[in-house]
Parts: structure tokens; C-alpha cells; sequence
């Protein structure tokens, strides 16, 4: 026998969510993915130990630092998405924030959407420019005139979701990209709510790839994870980023000159960021996550024909003033979701309702399928007021930049059956008075 399915990208989507990256023979021939439940791993000898801290020869020795379990996950979202390498990370947010620190410095200046979630437009706007890296956000995400007016000298890359969060903008991802690119900058996207199965990000031109794995990826609401991809083949060496110059020039000895060519993002942000900042994944999350991973595609298809289902119902409801679906003919954003996302863009959806605030307490209050929580991306579906959540503590006009009212309520199609989920908002929604 010899099995080869672990190495080949040229097989289909679902077969890879269950193979890359995991071949047996180098653990012990185990079929599952084994968690490696270790603090550190034993170096051999005097000489080897140095060829590891050196990074000149691949293994691991601290979990800090890298762990085979992981090192499979890595290896699997790297060949979902088309990209060079990828890295994990404890959660969403540090995926987010490892990445701008490992691409900007103090002085710099990163462009993002105003519509995005409410933890990433605080990490720009509050946290990140108390180190001197101020977030820039444009006024209209699909005019590019807006991109340019923020764009400078100090700007080192352009932030998008690839659906916005929670009103499901979409936007024109490839007009971003080549703006970007014509300015020497990376575009850097977030597409935890598409995952690779509804869209390859770098089909389109981005650079970089972050992903809160919590939702979709893992499916079930059990783990807390990030992950960040790399496409490769960004220029880094433009002049605009002499941290990469500079690390390039320390590590092309021992790392050698190829694999820092094809992947010195990733590479740079374990060594710099991963490693010293601690925002390591347990290697328990990572197995977890490739359990939710091998079921992908399948629960995909199935949020996505109820989300359509759901939304159609929520759009004829008397009590239902409007619904954000890029899915519906009538959403400003159809035809990019038809461009974009032909097997369906996703299923989260956000309504807001006449109502107002008292009618989305009574909504929330009266749901008997659906579950009064933050997350999103479970197999069971799931709500929420993001004004008084995930949009907490923002002003008023930043919330309604993204779509965020006091009459706004954020859903998260399930994969039940879709007649119980449109009876349960119908009954929720006939008891507003």
C-alpha cells in the first residue's frame, strides 16, 4: 500500500478535509490524528538541540513553540485555502492581532472596513494605537476612492471580512486586492464566516487569511481557536517592511533562502509573535478542530440552503422591518454574492425589527429552537443582540457603521430542520405586541 492522499492538492475539497496534511506511517500508523499531550519533547543530542533553536532543522522541542498535532492542522487549512503555510493560534483575535503586529510598527498605519466585528474594530481603534499602530477605516467598502483617501506612505495593509459581521456585506474583494497591491501592501482577510469551502480568498488576490476556526471551521461550538494563512508570493522586500528585511538576513543561513521566500510571514510570526507572546493552541483544540474540519463541506451545504430558507421566511413576517442576506435578490449585495460565493454566502443573517428594542427583548426571550448566545458557526443555530454583545461599548454611530441598531438581531442558521427553525422565529415574532 502506499498512501499518498496526506501530500495531494490535486484532489477535491471534502477528500482533503479528511487527509491533508496526516500522513500514518509517521505516528505510529494511527488512522486518527493522535494528541500529542506534552509540555516538551526530548532533543536528542547537544548538536541536534542546536539545529532546532537554530531552526535549521525541522522538529519539535517546546510546545510554546510548535507540536505534531498542530503542525497536521497547519498542514490541512494550508491545502483547504491554496496557501504556501499556515499557523494556529489560541483564538480568533489572536490570529488578528499577531498578524498586525507582525506586519506593522510603531508609526504605522493599517486600513480597514468600518463594518467589521466589534473585537477587531476595538483592536484597531483602542488597543493597537497605544503601541503606535493607528487603524485607518474607510467610509464606503466597495468605493475604492474611499480606500484611497486613507491610503498613505504610512499604510502597511488593507483589512476586510469576507462577510461582514453581522450585517453580511460583501465586499469587492479583487478590486481591494489589486488596490492593495498597487500600493505595495498586502490585503489581509477574515473569513471565518465563509470558510474555504464557500470561498478561496486567494482565488481573488488576497495575501493573507485569518480565521476565528471557533465558528464553521470546528462546527460545534466546543473550542476556542485562530488560524492565520499565508498565500506566498508577496513581495515583503519592496521596502516598505524592513522588519522582514531584517529577519530574512538573520535566519536565511539556518531556515535557508527558499522557505523563507515561500512562507517568511508565517515564519516570522511564529518565531517573533507565536513563541514569545504565548498565544499558543492547546494540541487538545487542534485535534478537535480537525474533527469538526472532516465534516466541513457536508455541514456547509446544509447551513447554507437553511439560511435561504430562513431568510426568505423573515423577509414576508409583518414584524420584520429588514434582513441583511447577500442571498436575497433585494440585498444591495447579490450580485457581488453571486460573483463570490455560488455555493451560497453563508449562513448568518441579521434582521432588525419595527418593533425596535423591545420587540428583539421579547424575540430573544420567546425562541425556543434557537439559543440566546454570542457565538456563531454552531451546528445548532443560535441568536443574539449584537448592539448589547459582540458591539458593546462602541458609540452609537460606530455600531451603526456596521449595521448595528438597537432593533438588530444577529442569527446563526443551524443544520436542523429548517421548518423548525422557521417555526420557532414565526411563533417568537407573532407574540410582539
Amino acid at each position: 500500500m502506499s498512501y499518498e492522499a496526506y501530500k495531494d492538492n490535486s484532489l477535491g475539497f471534502t477528500t482533503r478535509q479528511l487527509h491533508a496534511g496526516y500522513n500514518p506511517a509517521e505516528h505510529y500508523r494511527s488512522k486518527a490524528v493522535p494528541i500529542y499531550q506534552t509540555a516538551a519533547f526530548e532533543l536528542g543530542d547537544f548538536d541536534r538541540c542546536t539545529r532546532l533553536f537554530e531552526y535549521s532543522e525541522e522538529g519539535h522541542s517546546y510546545v510554546r513553540f510548535s507540536n505534531p498535532t498542530n503542525d497536521v492542522l497547519e498542514k490541512r487549512i494550508a491545502s483547504l485555502e491554496g496557501g504556501s503555510a499556515a499557523l494556529s493560534l489560541s483564538s480568533g483575535m489572536a490570529a488578528i492581532s499577531n498578524t498586525f503586529l507582525n506586519i506593522a510598527r510603531a508609526g504605522d498605519e493599517i486600513v480597514a472596513v468600518s463594518t467589521l466585528y466589534g473585537g477587531s474594530t476595538t483592536l484597531l481603534n483602542k488597543i493597537i494605537p497605544e503601541y503606535g499602530i493607528q487603524g485607518r477605516f474607510v467610509e464606503n467598502e466597495n468605493d475604492i476612492e474611499s480606500y484611497k483617501k486613507v491610503i498613505n506612505e504610512k499604510t502597511k495593509a488593507i483589512y476586510i471580512e469576507s462577510l461582514g459581521n453581522p450585517g453580511m456585506n460583501i465586499v469587492d474583494i479583487e478590486a481591494v486586492a489589486n488596490l492593495a497591491h498597487e500600493n505595495g501592501i498586502p490585503l489581509i482577510i477574515d473569513n471565518t464566516f465563509a470558510t474555504p469551502y464557500l470561498l478561496r480568498a486567494f482565488d481573488y488576490g488576497a495575501d493573507i487569511i485569518c480565521y476565528s476556526a471557533t465558528k464553521y471551521l470546528s462546527g460545534h461550538g466546543t473550542i476556542i481557536v485562530g488560524l492565520v494563512v499565508e498565500k506566498g508570493g508577496f513581495n515583503w522586500f519592496n521596502g516598505k517592511f524592513p522588519q522582514f528585511e531584517a529577519f530574512y538576513e538573520e535566519y536565511k543561513n539556518s531556515i535557508g533562502e527558499a522557505e523563507l521566500n515561500r512562507s517568511i510571514f508565517t515564519k516570522r510570526l511564529r518565531i517573533r509573535y507565536l513563541t514569545d507572546l504565548g498565544s499558543h493552541l492547546s494540541p487538545t483544540s487542534a485535534f478537535y478542530l480537525l474533527q469538526g474540519m472532516e465534516t466541513l463541506s457536508l455541514r456547509m451545504e446544509r447551513h447554507t440552503q437553511n439560511a435561504k430558507k430562513v431568510a426568505e421566511f423573515l423577509s414576508t413576517h409583518p414584524q420584520v422591518l429588514a434582513v441583511n442576506y447577500p442571498g436575497l435578490s433585494n440585498s444591495p449585495y447579490y450580485e457581488l454574492a453571486k460573483k463570490y460565493f455560488p455555493k451560497g454566502p453563508g449562513a448568518i443573517l441579521s434582521i432588525r425589527l419595527k418593533g425596535g428594542l423591545n420587540a428583539a427583548k421579547t424575540v430573544l426571550e420567546k425562541v425556543r429552537v434557537f439559543d440566546y448566545m454570542v457565538n456563531v458557526g454552531d451546528a445548532k443555530s443560535l441568536i443574539v443582540h449584537s448592539a448589547t454583545s459582540t458591539h458593546f461599548g462602541q458609540t452609537a454611530e460606530e455600531r451603526e457603521k456596521a449595521g448595528v441598531y438597537e432593533d438588530t438581531l444577529r442569527l446563526s442558521i443551524g443544520i436542523e430542520d429548517a421548518e423548525d427553525l422557521i417555526a420557532d422565529l414565526k411563533q417568537a415574532l407573532d407574540s410582539v405586541e
